[in-house]
Formats: C-alpha cells, sequence, structure tokens
C-alpha cells in the first residue's frame, strides 16, 4: 500500500520525516532530491533515526553513534546490522512511500 508523503515542492533536500502507520515507524530522508525510507528505530538501543544528523546517505543515530546508509540500510558501525528499507516514489503529485498491509484485525469474541 503507498501512502503519500507529501504533496510536490514540500519535502525539501536536506529535511527528515516521520511516518507512523500501524505499528510501524518509518524515517523518511531528502538527499539531493531522492527520497529514502528505513526502519525509524535503531536496532543497537531502538534510537529514533528520524531524529538523527544525516551526511550524505549516511544518517547517524542520536543516541549511540551508529550510522546507517538510507539507499540500503546496511549498518556502518556494525556491519552485521542493518535497518529495514521501503520503497518510494515521487511524480508530479507528490512523495510516496509503500508500507506494508496492516495485519487482519482480531475477531471479535
Amino acid at each position: 500500500m503507498e501512502i503519500l508523503i507529501a504533496p510536490p515542492g514540500t519535502f525539501l533536500p536536506g529535511e527528515s520525516r516521520l511516518l507512523e502507520y500501524g505499528e510501524a515507524r518509518i524515517a523518511l530522508f531528502n538527499v539531493g532530491g531522492a527520497v529514502h525510507a528505513v526502519d525509524d528505530l535503531c536496532p543497537h538501543r531502538q534510537g529514533p533515526l528520524s531524529e538523527g544528523y544525516l551526511d550524505g546517505f549516511l544518517i547517524t543515530c542520536p543516541w549511540h553513534g551508529w550510522q546507517f546508509d538510507v539507499r540500503d540500510g546496511r549498518c556502518d558501525t556494525v556491519s552485521r546490522h542493518k535497518v529495514r528499507t521501503y520503497a518510494v516514489r515521487l511524480d508530479e503529485t507528490g512523495v510516496y512511500v509503500t508500507v506494508p498491509d496492516p495485519p487482519p484485525a482480531a475477531p471479535r469474541t
């Protein structure tokens, strides 16, 4: 399922955003006009990557300094770790991110 993140011209290079969708927290980063989306929670101590420092394609977790490449989720600090990435589409109508379908609701008893 695609979700509109921003209308055209409102998510500028260097900006980051947080999308909360169901249980998902997705951090979005505009790097030079290309938007990338990754899980917001750092696997080290669950720090909020959306609040981190972005330098080129590297986001630094604000809690303990772990770094991740926003293009592929690869951790530059501890190579065996990574964060999930999400597909992003930009067109004349805005910026969209593809999120997993929510789980079905539990049956009522």
